[in-house]
């Protein structure tokens, strides 16, 4: 079976369980019009749903460390041969939520788009170079071949040159388009309060423009349904926060 249109996204290890990889197929389901197909290359399928394809990670003898500092296992999503998916494709991170329509994250014309991460991602008015983030991006499967090889070939180099495999994507790829920021808000920079007032009124509800809703570092997604204070000092808020318990228990997550 072939698709044009792939929706991906990578689980290891155990900090995310497979609840977040069947909220994220049942929330792309519910927001892609279009045919497509939804690959998890993982370590452990248990758990996912029937609509869930899975395969291995790509083995590119990495040591424990390059899991634990950086997502250097993503470089494997540019494998010549990816378990033979063709099309064009849409990695998401397990760690995000999805707010909105999806189907045109796959038109952008540019061979890679991604998410800018840097100063304008928080302030638009920065006006300051972007910095690409992996959170989200859309790609050509098979097109950046190049890309696993030369690092492959230098794998120590690179690490000690780039230490997140996103600045090493954004360096080596090539030109780079962006989502305008709207669509891809970031939960900690666009809708918690200010620190004084973070345990005081909940977060905001993502806004109508918005595509999906990035999590980066603390607070994590499956925070938000408890009953407790997260975050980190001094940006603390409590849970459980209304409109995210609503996605994540409509969606079957625990």
């Amino acid at each position: 079976m072939q698709a044009d249109r792939i929706v991906l996204c990578m689980k290891w290890g155990t900090l995310y369980p497979a609840d977040y990889v069947n909220v994220l197929y049942r929330a792309v389901c519910d927001n892609l019009q279009k045919p497509f197909r939804f690959v998890c290359l993982t370590d452990d399928a248990t758990g996912f749903d029937e609509g869930i394809e899975h395969f291995p990670i790509p083995d590119m003898g990495l040591q424990e460390c390059h899991w634990k500092h950086g997502c250097w296992a993503k470089l494997s999503l540019f494998s010549a041969d990816l378990y033979g998916l063709k099309g064009r494709a849409l990695f998401i991170d397990l760690d995000t939520v999805i707010c909105g329509p999806l189907d045109d994250m796959f038109d952008h014309p540019a061979p890679f788009v991604g998410i800018d991460t840097g100063p304008n991602w928080k302030d638009a008015s920065q006006n300051s170079r972007p910095v690409l983030g992996t959170g989200v991006f859309a790609y050509t499967i098979g097109a950046h071949p190049d890309l696993l090889e030369k690092f492959n070939a230098d794998r120590d180099r690179f690490v000690a040159r780039d230490v997140l495999e996103q600045i090493y994507i954004e360096k080596e790829i090539g030109p780079i388009a962006y989502w305008p920021f709207d669509w891809v808000p970031s939960f900690k920079y666009h809708l918690r309060h200010r620190y004084s007032l973070d345990l005081l009124i909940s977060p905001r509800a993502p806004g109508p423009e918005a595509r999906m809703l990035a999590f980066h570092g603390d607070p994590r997604p499956i925070d938000l349904i408890r009953r407790k204070i997260w975050g980190v000092f001094p940006h603390l808020g409590r849970g459980p926060v209304k409109w995210f318990a609503d996605y994540w228990k409509g969606y079957g997550g625990h």
